[in-house]
């Protein structure tokens, strides 16, 4: 499978030759005077060489169809909840746009369609339950590829006592703490910064536990991604810094909002190990994620990683997505990571299409008796109003 828009994407690791010009001879003090500046510090001495400086710098890929399960040490049967989670987002989304339309989700809906091979193959990389993992605002499937209930996750966004977040978080603010999906956040990279205090924590308690940080391509701009890189390659902190590049930060395209849109090649600017994954094959997803965690993040090193994945629907639900070129959806939706992942099981005798079928319409039942339980489910109670926001139970501002 080929991705668009991408120029490094190969069987091995591609590589770039950077230069700079010529410096000057000499650097002053203050640069204004070559007398050494006098102070209580040390003063350094840096050699600038004649000639241009030159480095050679190398970059993993993991296109799609070049990995297979059993080299991932992904046996059969997971295989088959590797789909099974894939579908259950797909149709989750899928009955979330409906009851937005039946107004019985309010505010914000971000959906995930397209790209459920990223949260599927990330999740199957890392200790669940260690290992954590803190996203931005299109959350949902996040939620439930950890093992969130669609109970749980419908009656959040209906905004009922039983949800994920007791109703009160709403679609942006999944979180299961005892899975350790530390949440969705809402505000365009806001959270980068607290995978950095997550990675923190984890070197400060002395675990080998690592942090899995998603966010979108139009995050990038913010300076708080820059800042937390800069300060996980500082402290040497367990953070993987994932980009899911679904080619649109909100209606804009990549190549248009970024002067240098291989967006992995950033990390580098933090002398991160950087890669490249394709976001429609779960197996490429996987095996990236595995070898970033085990490689680098368990062993005090940050890295980043781009998947170039692909929304199927607007930013967000009342964005109707006209920015798109002719016949842009139908080329993407070919590629299709579940449909290729049902491809693969068939060709490989590890379920026939009537076994497939059958799981589809098993899952859409447990979406529909998710829909059924938080349409009975309660809302909050008004005196839980303070609940969960204080950790001072007596907080003044509460009586």
């Amino acid at each position: 499978m080929a991705d668009t828009n991408d120029q490094a994407q190969a069987d091995g690791s591609t590589q770039e030759a950077a230069t700079t010009d010529q410096q000057p001879d000499s650097l002053s003090g203050n640069g204004t005077s070559d007398e050494p500046v006098e102070g209580p510090w040390t003063q350094q001495s840096i050699d600038i060489p004649d000639g241009p400086l030159e480095e050679t710098l190398s970059f993993e890929t993991y296109p799609a169809d070049q990995v297979e399960h059993d080299e991932l040490d992904i046996d059969d049967d997971e295989v088959t909840d590797l789909l099974r989670s894939m579908l259950l987002q797909r149709r989750f989304e899928n009955r979330c746009r409906q009851m937005y339309q039946r107004q019985k989700i309010s505010g914000f809906l971000h959906l995930y369609i397209g790209q459920e091979a990223v949260s599927t193959g990330s999740v199957n990389a890392i200790r669940l339950g260690e290992d954590s993992i803190i996203t931005a605002y299109r959350d949902h499937g996040m939620g439930l590829a950890m093992g969130m209930s669609p109970e749980e996750g419908m009656a959040e966004l209906f905004g009922k006592k039983t949800g994920c977040s007791k109703g009160k978080g709403g679609s942006m603010h999944f979180f299961d703490a005892e899975q350790k999906m530390m949440g969705g956040h809402g505000i365009v990279g806001a959270h980068i910064p607290l995978a950095a205090g997550i990675g923190f924590a984890e070197k400060y308690k002395g675990t080998d536990n690592v942090c899995l940080c998603f966010f979108g391509d139009g995050a990038m701009h913010q300076g708080a991604f820059r800042e937390a890189c800069n300060l996980a390659g500082i402290y040497d902190l367990p953070v993987v810094f994932i980009c899911e590049n679904n080619q649109y930060a909100m209606g804009t395209a990549v190549d248009r909002a970024f002067a240098k849109p291989d967006l992995f090649k950033h990390g580098y600017n933090f002398d991160f190990p950087c890669s490249l994954a394709s976001g429609m094959d779960v197996f490429s997803v996987n095996k990236a994620v595995q070898d970033h965690v085990e490689n680098y993040a368990r062993q005090g090193q940050p890295s980043m990683l781009e998947v170039r994945t692909y929304r199927y629907q607007g930013h967000s639900i009342t964005d109707p997505a006209e920015y798109r070129a002719e016949g842009e959806l139908e080329e993407r939706k070919s590629e299709d990571a579940i449909v290729r992942l049902e491809r693969y099981m068939t060709d490989r005798g590890l379920a026939t299409e009537e076994e497939i079928e059958a799981m589809d319409e098993e899952v859409k039942q447990e979406v529909t008796d998710a829909i059924d339980a938080a349409d009975a489910a309660d809302f909050p109670d008004e005196e839980a109003l303070y609940d969960d926001v204080y950790a001072q139970e007596d907080f003044p501002f509460t009586a």
